[in-house]
């Protein structure tokens, strides 16, 4: 009998490349994956992997274990969703993934406040940039921001929320040394590894060619606090901030619509259609605050 977790380790080598990436990959040490990859080859009679100074390319023996591992993955998924669907008791593992200034500046009371209407639901909070993979189980339910419906993955049920804005923003300080001639530049605040944007320099605040990077939202959000200068926020973000002001002259581009979406016989427990039905109810109510009214008289 061939030993499911082996196989794990198998996809996760085949999949990274090395024995290091798989490691990561599955939170343990080195030495399990290579025990793992022995005891599979060791049951299969057979060297699954050519090891070259680059990491472990699959030979030909490996590339045929593969498709079928792949299918093994697929079942394994499979079952677990299907039995997962059929628990309908109102406690157990919710697993949830949503972007990190969503959670912090937004959802947080609300995640709380659920957790303590259902005492018996454990709850895990996934809050960071990556995306989670709904259909290996990494999370029960995602909230995403969808710029077109058209990229919503099929085999994924979703429920639309309010729609998203975002604004320009500034801190006031910055703003007023502006309009009393401070001869300081204005930078563009970023959190990826685009330029300037055309429009940020065209608008009635000029920002620099020069962009201060930042490693995430936060650091994000305290670099234009500190006046270092201009940057693009939600509207619900910046405009709940009393430092920061929105910079004169600049629209409102949308960002996205909210989505919240679960998959297959996930969204069948009782749990997630607890979790999903309550959220939904939230982020209506939040539609205006989401839609960049609130500082509007909206």
């Amino acid at each position: 009998m061939i030993d499911w977790e082996d196989v794990r380790y198998f996809l996760a080598v085949a999949r990274g490349g090395s024995v290091r990436a798989a490691a990561e990959r599955l939170g343990v040490n080195h030495s399990t994956v290579l025990r793992r990859i022995a005891q599979l080859e060791q049951g299969l009679g057979a060297q699954m992997f050519e090891k070259l100074p680059s990491g472990y390319r699959l030979i030909s023996a490996g590339e045929e274990v593969l498709e079928f591992a792949e299918q093994m993955e697929a079942s394994s998924h499979l079952l677990e969703t299907r039995i997962f669907g059929r628990d309908q008791s109102a406690r157990g593992l919710l697993r949830v993934t949503l972007p990190p200034f969503l959670a912090t500046h937004l959802l947080m009371p609300d995640l709380a406040d659920f957790a303590r209407r259902h005492r018996d639901i454990e709850m895990e909070i996934l809050s960071s940039g990556e995306v989670a993979n709904l259909t290996n189980r990494q999370a029960d339910v995602a909230i995403r921001i969808v710029a077109d419906r058209k990229t919503l993955p099929l085999n994924l049920h979703g429920l639309k929320g309010p729609e998203l804005f975002s604004g320009v923003y500034i801190s006031r300080d910055r703003l007023a040394a502006w309009r009393a001639g401070a001869a300081d530049p204005i930078r563009w605040i970023v959190i990826d590894d685009r330029g300037v944007p055309d429009w940020a320099r065209e608008c009635e605040i000029h920002a620099t060619g020069v962009p201060f990077r930042a490693p995430d939202a936060e650091t994000q959000i305290a670099a234009v606090q500190q006046g270092v200068g201009m940057t693009k926020l939600p509207c619900f973000v910046g405009d709940a901030d009393p430092l920061l002001v929105r910079v004169p002259s600049t629209n409102l581009p949308m960002g996205g619509t909210l989505w919240i979406l679960t998959q297959g016989e996930t969204r069948k427990t009782k749990r997630v259609r607890l979790f999903t039905g309550f959220l939904s109810r939230r982020l209506a109510a939040y539609a205006p605050l989401l839609a960049g009214l609130s500082v509007l008289g909206g």
